[in-house]
């Protein structure tokens, strides 16, 4: 999918940039034109001559370059690729995109272009957490910056926590999905995913066994066909992929909140373990044993019910719902019984009994109900299940317009 398409990669100044030179390798493998930006910071890093060489294209340095403003000019450059990618995103070009400066060629082009882009931030965990960087991370996103990363792990400073640059084969992933042109380019999907944690008291919950990797894997998948995906996804132990807007959220009342807020969507694929019910009388302060041997009355109450608010909406209901039912037996009569009941289009079906060891496994062994039936498919990598899940959806969609 990447075959023949043209990156502008703008390189900061950062410890990161060394990781870069491996995405120009990557990328290259992949069929892609590469043409590299360094800014000033960025050559105390890496060099043109290192940047030129693995790229195979002339690197771009300077706003003022007579040469390259007679043969080119920073205009033509910053619209000659299909995307561009700013790979490591410091603290200060980010500060520059989000207030509009444009006093390099990294920023001035970064102004000019007509193309989406695409950043990986990449900083200390302080400066990523700074509520200035915070408000400027928020107004690129408001503006359509796509942002890949970053990632939680050890800094070069020795520190630990967010602003580890994401990896160069994740950034293809978010190249790839920028530029997809699937199937379900041009339409949007909700997919939830994981458990919730419904609150006992401030240090215990009520939770399950998911680990949300079969909505991460879906996610992706639907986003590999092109699709622009908002991933609500519960407190799970998969991360979500890159290249999807991901919305974290605990509770059922914020994945119902969250949901509500991301339609309207032509698809919602509702993956997520919701918890059938929240503790009504959670206490606020940490609840304690008092020697009596008598447990707290815990009252429940039930919560929203997510994918039957949606299938049965009134208006704004997206062209197609699908539900998931993990069932531990009767699994086709239960999920039957639940399609009709929700008013969902599809349902997805598994048995999720400990000894299939699906929940919170690599696998997954589905049935597909619908109007027309029940479609069994084999036990499979849950990768798998969900670009058959994707490529279904797809079809059920058709093109756009």
């Amino acid at each position: 999918m990447l075959a023949g398409k043209r990156i502008l990669l703008i390189i900061g100044g950062g410890i990161a940039a060394y990781k870069s030179l491996d995405l120009i390798r990557r990328l290259k493998e992949r069929g892609v034109s590469v043409t590299p930006v360094l800014t000033r910071s960025a050559e105390e890093f890496v060099t043109p001559l290192s940047a030129s060489a693995l790229s195979g294209e002339k690197c771009y340095r300077h706003l003022f370059d007579l040469t390259d403003e007679a043969e080119m000019g920073h205009i033509q450059l910053s619209r000659a690729a299909d995307l561009i990618v700013v790979a490591p995103a410091t603290a200060d070009l980010l500060a520059k995109m989000a207030g509009g400066h444009a006093d390099d060629l990294a920023s001035t082009l970064l102004m000019a272009t007509d193309k989406r882009v695409l950043v990986a931030p990449a900083m200390n965990v302080r400066m990523w957490l700074h509520p200035a960087n915070q408000r400027n991370v928020a107004a690129l996103r408001a503006d359509g910056i796509l942002i890949a990363g970053p990632n939680e792990g050890d800094m070069a400073c020795g520190e630990y926590g967010p602003g580890r640059m994401a990896e160069p084969l994740e950034i293809v992933d978010a190249i790839s999905a920028a530029l997809g042109d699937g199937p379900l380019k041009g339409r949007h999907v909700i997919v939830t995913s994981g458990p919730t944690h419904e609150p006992i008291d401030p240090v215990r919950y009520i939770a399950n066994r998911s680990s949300g990797a079969q909505g991460a894997a879906l996610a992706a998948a639907l986003r590999d066909l092109g699709a622009s995906v908002t991933f609500v996804t519960g407190p799970a132990t998969v991360p979500p992929p890159q290249g999807v807007t991901v919305v974290g959220v605990e509770t059922a009342a914020e994945m119902m909140a969250a949901v509500r807020a991301a339609l309207p969507a032509d698809a919602a694929v509702f993956a997520a373990a919701v918890a059938d019910w929240r503790v009504a009388n959670a206490s606020m302060s940490k609840m304690k044993k008092d020697g009596s041997g008598k447990a707290p009355a815990l009252e429940f109450a039930e919560n929203p019910d997510i994918l039957a608010s949606v299938a049965q909406m009134k208006q704004g209901r997206p062209a197609l719902v699908v539900g998931f039912a993990a069932e531990t037996n009767d699994v086709i009569a239960h999920a039957t019984a639940k399609r009709s009941r929700k008013g969902s289009d599809w349902i997805v079906a598994n048995d999720v009994r400990p000894s299939t060891g699906i929940m919170g496994g690599t696998e997954n062994a589905v049935t597909i109900i619908d109007s027309g039936g029940a479609e069994e498919w084999p036990r499979l990598p849950k990768d798998e299940v969900a670009q058959r899940i994707a490529a279904r959806i797809a079809a059920a969609l058709g093109p756009v317009g």
